[in-house]
């Protein structure tokens, strides 16, 4: 009996100690103090300048010159299978590799290179582990929320690429904190802290000039089912998120679609085309995971 209040006691003072961590950052999120890896400001600055869709390509030339590692990244996924199906002669440029890819992937690129900083400071192995799933899950979701955009619901292919990049900052922000306040982000049952999880989740989007369509799609994973037919992107980050066989280390981040979807997806994806997606997703991803690795 008294080993079993012991370990209540210990329950309870680590749910209060995570309770207090998780409002800390919240706090901290409301009044925009985020602390970013200093690496991440050269990417904001990438975003800032492409947000303007009028944006000379001279200029956005040169900011990604002033950082060699998009640099390399922007010509390398120009060069990818994603890019160059066709396959058209390879690019030596950064000109040549915008004018490929286009601006919205460019401003894509850059906010992968900020989720992918969140990780770079993590020290705890553990921690470390995770963040690196994350990012697999959210190539994963990217790859196959494109495929999903063009054969499915009919959204902006480059749009559902960029939203599913940037559909797990919330969670790599925090894995990026959680040396700082230990068992921050253990397992959960009671998803207890959803609230706090959604505050930062918001307010780290915001801070990123996330577009408002995009964050609202993010937004809405946490509660909002599929409609059918599926014609948003909202609907392809959760087919995608449902179908992808890389699933999410932080599951409490998604939540399962309703009973017998399986069957109303079974309306529009049967089970060849499904098949080819995921093959083809499989493909874009690694593909992906390479460029962005240069």
């Amino acid at each position: 009996m008294m080993a079993l209040r012991l370990g209540l006691r210990m329950r309870i003072i680590l749910i209060m100690n995570k309770l207090e961590a998780f409002g800390h950052i919240a706090a901290l999120a409301i009044r925009g103090e985020l602390v970013f890896p200093t690496s991440v400001n050269a990417a904001l600055r990438v975003q800032l300048a492409l947000d303007d869709p009028e944006c000379p390509v001279d200029k956005a030339i040169s900011l990604v010159l002033a950082e060699p590692l998009l640099a390399a990244r922007t010509v390398a996924i120009a060069n990818s299978a994603m890019f160059n199906r066709s396959g058209a002669p390879v690019i030596t440029n950064v000109r040549g590799a915008i004018m490929r890819i286009g601006y919205q992937n460019l401003f894509a690129l850059a906010a992968a290179m900020v989720v992918r900083q969140f990780g770079s400071k993590i020290v705890d192995p553990m921690l470390r582990a995770k963040a690196e799933k994350l990012w697999d899950h959210t190539i994963a979701v990217a790859a196959l929320s494109r495929i999903i955009a063009r054969q499915v619901t009919g959204v902006n292919p480059d749009t559902a690429l960029f939203a599913a990049i940037v559909h797990e900052v919330g969670g790599f922000y925090l894995l990026s904190r959680a040396d700082e306040f230990p068992g921050l982000l253990e397992e959960d049952p009671e998803n207890w802290h959803s609230a706090s999880e959604e505050i930062i989740t918001r307010e780290v989007m915001r801070k990123l000039c996330i577009p408002e369509p995009v964050a609202e799609a993010i937004e809405g994973l946490r509660d909002s089912f599929m409609s059918i037919p599926p014609d948003t992107l909202l609907d392809t980050l959760l087919l995608a998120n449902h179908l992808t066989p890389v699933k999410s280390p932080l599951q409490e981040a998604q939540r399962d679609l309703p009973p017998h979807s399986d069957s109303a997806i079974d309306l529009f994806i049967d089970e060849q085309k499904l098949e080819s997606m995921l093959a083809e997703a499989k493909i874009d991803a690694i593909e992906m995971n390479a460029a962005l690795l240069v």
